[in-house]
């Protein structure tokens, strides 16, 4: 049943907050805020990012709970946060860029979209995707470095961990020391390992993702919008009720909406992200000077575990992309909310 059709039938007009446009932001409390409220974010979801790298890495099938007991064991709370400075250094930058990208790619493309007279839901899911594609393009130029460094330090501590062997012939005594050495060992190039598949990863997986949740939204308010929403006595006119959403209702289904866009993507993309991580981590020679290409990664998986090794690390990177899409999705609606221009205008 789609919204339309759930409107006819009820005669119940669900009137839901008009998105905020970017011409409507406060563009300096905007990345402020953004700023901060994402790196809370960042360092909430970081152990699951680490366990999954973990995973990811490993020659032979460890479940979970035993990476995260072993991690705790061998190396402490810290070992589940090995490279969250290096990262959140680049998150910062990497967001910025994600955001913008994202709101002036969706304003522009919608205006276009709609003059060119597609309906509305259909200009909606359209602009989501193409925002979505060009903000991972964007943030991924910053973001690909700092994944390199960060994933290196990640699993840096396996080598004090009789359970997860060291994959890296070199140690870092920090992001600042990984960065320096990987730039003198193998150049620029080295800190873009796996940009390319990276780029492949995110780009089509963030498209997918913002187009699966704009559908998503609107099927979850058009199946039970008109049950969680309140009357608006006022408004009635021609025999249809308007029905208001309450902004904790708003926020709870932009949040289901997001897990369920989060938890598609992560199976999708699956076997390109473990490809990707161990790209960017692994040493292809002893000497660890020319790191492996696509095919003998993919070769390399497949002889330690068959096509079922291309899906370890699913749970904690479906758990990691489920909670980060809810958690990012209602964190930014809030952003967008608080760095409004006319916040009189939002509430009518």
């Amino acid at each position: 049943m789609n919204l339309s059709t759930a409107e006819e039938e009820s005669a119940d007009e669900i009137h839901i907050p008009a998105d905020i446009d970017w011409h409507m932001l406060d563009k300096s409390k905007f990345f402020f805020l953004g700023a901060a409220l994402f790196s809370g974010v960042s360092a909430t979801l970081y152990p699951v990012v680490v366990l999954k790298t973990r995973q990811q890495v490993a020659q032979s099938q460890i479940s979970c709970i035993k990476t995260a007991f072993s991690i705790v064991r061998h190396e402490g709370f810290r070992g589940l946060y090995r490279g969250f400075g290096t990262s959140l250094m680049g998150t910062i930058p990497a967001r910025a860029l994600y955001m913008t990208a994202l709101e002036v790619t969706k304003s522009n493309v919608g205006t276009a979209t709609i003059r060119l007279g597609f309906p509305e839901p259909t200009a909606a899911a359209i602009a989501n995707a193409a925002a979505g594609l060009s903000a991972a393009m964007a943030a991924q130029l910053v973001w690909t470095p700092i994944d390199v460094v960060s994933q290196r330090l990640m699993v840096q501590g396996g080598g004090a961990n009789p359970k997860i062997p060291s994959v890296s012939s070199c140690k870092y005594l920090g992001g600042i020391d990984a960065f320096r050495k990987i730039l003198n060992t193998d150049g620029v190039r080295g800190l873009y390992r796996g940009f390319g598949i990276s780029i492949l990863t995110y780009a089509p997986s963030n498209a997918v993702w913002w187009a699966s949740y704009s559908v998503a939204q609107r099927l979850v308010w058009g199946g039970i919008g008109g049950y969680i929403c309140k009357k608006d006595e006022e408004s009635n006119e021609n025999g249809v009720n308007a029905l208001r959403p309450d902004p904790k209702t708003v926020m709870a289904v932009q949040g289901v909406s997001a897990a369920m866009a989060g938890g598609v993507s992560a199976l999708i993309t699956m076997p390109l992200d473990t490809i990707k991580t161990r790209l960017q981590v692994l040493d292809g020679d002893e000497n660890g000077r020319k790191g492996p290409t696509i095919g003998q990664t993919v070769r390399n998986l497949i002889r330690e575990g068959g096509w079922t090794a291309c899906y370890r690390g699913l749970g904690p990177r479906w758990a990691s992309m489920s909670m980060s899409a809810t958690t990012m999705i209602t964190t930014y609606e809030l952003l967008k909310r608080l760095s409004a221009k006319n916040q009189e205008g939002l509430t009518s």
